[in-house]
């Protein structure tokens, strides 16, 4: 885990990210972090309308996804599946830093993870959490070779580091991957919308649609897997 001390960002919308010394850019957007969460994910492949989520993040950062996710199942009293990878884990203190205060961080999953996080990582240990209707597990593993579920997930967070920082989670062949992970009529968010982007998503046989971007970006993508 890498020493994030004094790189906390607190963002328009009163939420906080973090630099990351590793690629060099913030772990969310600087121009709205809970926004983003909510509009290019949350909202952007309809897990806030569905009975029963099983999301499949890739990025789980300083976890303000899964913060925004698992406020929005507590609050409609729905249960959630979230398997998440992460193979840079963020020190506890980022963590409970960027989340004090915001939404999500008081719920009884959230306050697990943070008493189970590893002062290091083993990519050969996930961290489980299960509490109020949430079942949590996040992979310390490089995703790049770990085996993804096959047609399980309602969405797909894609929310790497960008392409051009991070390009191994935005090639063809990865996209492909996540598109099997995919349920039929699931759902991939993504807050990038390259063009290369795009044609690796259509090339996997998901429906891509540009959304209106969270602030500070114009598009996002939303790409569906046909029923």
């Amino acid at each position: 885990m890498e020493d994030l001390c004094a790189t906390i960002l607190t963002t328009p919308d009163g939420s906080r990210t973090a630099l990351s010394p590793r690629y060099g850019e913030a772990y969310g957007s600087r121009h709205g972090a809970a926004t983003q969460a909510r509009h290019v994910f949350l909202e952007g492949t309809g897990t806030h309308e569905h009975p029963h989520p099983h999301v499949l993040e890739i990025g789980f950062g300083l976890g303000v996804n899964f913060r925004a996710t698992l406020a929005d199942a507590a609050r409609r009293g729905v249960a959630l599946d979230y398997l998440a990878y992460e193979f840079d884990p963020a020190p506890l203190d980022v963590l409970g830093e960027v989340a004090a205060g915001g939404e999500g961080a008081g719920h009884q999953a959230w306050e697990a993870l943070l008493t189970a996080w590893p002062e290091r990582a083993d990519p050969h240990t996930p961290l489980r959490v299960q509490a109020e209707g949430v079942d949590l597990t996040l992979h310390f593993a490089d995703v790049l070779t770990s085996e993804l579920p096959r047609q399980w997930a309602s969405a797909v967070y894609l929310d790497g580091f960008s392409p051009t920082r991070n390009p191994e989670v935005w090639t063809p062949e990865f996209t492909a991957r996540l598109a099997g992970a995919l349920a039929p009529g699931g759902v991939l968010g993504t807050y990038s919308a390259a063009g290369h982007v795009r044609r690796a998503l259509t090339a996997a046989g998901l429906q891509v649609e540009r959304r209106p971007g969270a602030p500070g970006k114009r598009e996002c993508l939303r790409a569906v897997r046909p029923t």
